[in-house]
């Protein structure tokens, strides 16, 4: 599937091009999106000895009212872990975008998005300020 926005530039960052969390669309495909990564965490079963499950990390979109998740699978949290850096700012190209359901909803926003073996993270600030305006 395409996204049906236009990519926007990111502040202050030349030749970096996304679409914000708006204009998600579920499926796999070459969206792409640069955000803060709030934070993230490992995911347990708590009814499985508390089983790692994967790793939940937080997204923050530029229009700073939007939060959306993203789950790594265990197969993928070791690839992953070394490009999760809390306070930063990336660039995230590749992924999956899939409905969330209701009982494991942690945002507010009707997706969340899937790391696949295709995906890519990049950093693109490092130590970014908590909060990310549209505009220098």
């Amino acid at each position: 599937m395409s996204i049906s926005a236009s990519p926007v530039p990111q502040t202050g960052i030349p030749d970096v091009y996304h679409s914000t969390f708006e204009s998600l669309r579920l499926g796999s495909s070459s969206q792409n999106i640069v955000s803060g990564l709030l934070r993230f965490w490992n995911s347990l079963n708590f009814k499985k000895d508390r089983e790692f499950m994967g790793i939940t990390v937080l997204f923050l979109d530029e229009n700073v009212n939007s939060v959306v998740y993203e789950f790594i699978p265990v197969r993928r949290a070791n690839h992953y872990m070394p490009y999760l850096k809390a306070c930063s700012i990336v660039k995230v190209d590749r992924f999956e975008v899939v409905r969330c359901t209701s009982m494991y909803m942690i945002t507010y926003h009707p997706f969340l998005i899937r790391f696949i073996s295709p995906t890519i993270i990049d950093e693109v600030i490092t130590g970014a300020p908590q909060t990310i305006s549209s505009h220098n």
